[in-house]
């Protein structure tokens, strides 16, 4: 570890952590993030200039003060630097401006380069003389000619970025079929892998109105209960498997997961539902086959 590093880390070591944070909604974040509220008497909807990695970033408060619980910060906390004044709101007005200019530019050369790419949001940094353009696209976008373009209009730096449409549909936000506030717009930090098999092992029907989120891909509320689902499909025979009963030999119709019911058809012609533990004896004694041993082959 070289001097300033050293020096680095005695510095934030020495800084004390304040007794109170506050929640912040920053501009062009997709979530709150917690600030060092200075001593400042801030009310939730306030307006706030804060630190960012970007500069001084224009912000509403999120939440009412609470006691900092959290010792294991890598960084210290970013600090509210003031409450916002006219000439704040009027520089995030010309940046708003520039963004709607940059935007519908970016979208009329896209045309008429005909170039395969979804442009979402711009995002202007004055501090920097840069804009960035995020964009979706399926594959690898030659953007080259585009960039010249643009910045032959503004006259500052283009920055273009490709992202992930998960990544997109939490910076827009929005409301799942559910009629919640997407998830990924308000607590999901990382995007784990979400399956077809997900959807198969809690017994839904695979119509894609229906388990997809806005994006367009699998809703990533399908991992959340995923395990608990494999858990109480694991004594479960297999649908369509003959299976013996206390009425007599039948086949498995269906399966209620949750309640752990089993609808049967008995060779009797008749429809009778049991509960697992009515038919624990019969699966356990029967073929080996008539219990599914592997919950991805429900």
């Amino acid at each position: 570890m070289d001097q300033a590093t050293e020096q680095l880390e005695a510095e934030k070591a020495a800084a004390p952590s304040p007794n109170f944070v506050i929640g912040i909604r920053v501009e062009n974040y997709n979530k709150s993030i917690t600030f060092d509220l200075m001593n400042l008497k801030l009310r939730v909807g306030m307006r706030v200039m804060v630190e960012s990695h970007e500069g001084p970033k224009l912000g509403v408060v999120a939440s009412n003060k609470i006691i900092d619980f959290r010792q294991d910060r890598k960084e210290p906390l970013r600090k509210v630097l003031r409450i916002a004044n006219e000439n704040d709101l009027q520089a995030q007005a010309r940046r708003e401006s520039m963004e709607n200019k940059a935007k519908l530019l970016c979208v009329e050369k896209i045309g008429k380069l005909n170039l395969p790419m979804n442009l979402s949001r711009v995002v202007h940094q004055p501090g920097a003389n840069k804009t960035i353009f995020y964009f979706t696209a399926e594959g690898r976008v030659d953007f080259r000619q585009l960039i010249k373009e643009l910045v032959s209009n503004l006259h500052h730096r283009i920055e273009m970025k490709q992202v992930g449409i998960r990544d997109e549909a939490g910076a827009i936000t929005g409301y799942g079929i559910c009629g919640e506030t997407l998830c990924c717009s308000r607590f999901l930090t990382e995007f784990n892998p979400v399956t077809i098999r997900m959807a198969k092992d809690q017994g839904l029907a695979l119509n894609p109105n229906k388990i997809s989120g806005v994006c367009g891909r699998l809703m990533c509320c399908l991992q959340y209960e995923h395990e608990v689902y494999r858990e109480l499909i694991g004594g479960l025979p297999k649908v369509n498997a003959k299976i013996d009963t206390p009425d007599g030999a039948g086949k498995v119709l269906k399966n209620e997961i949750l309640e752990q019911k089993i609808l049967v058809r008995l060779d009797s012609e008749s429809i009778m539902t049991y509960h697992l533990d009515e038919l624990k004896d019969y699966l356990q004694s029967g073929k080996s086959d008539k219990v599914s041993p592997d919950p991805s082959t429900q």
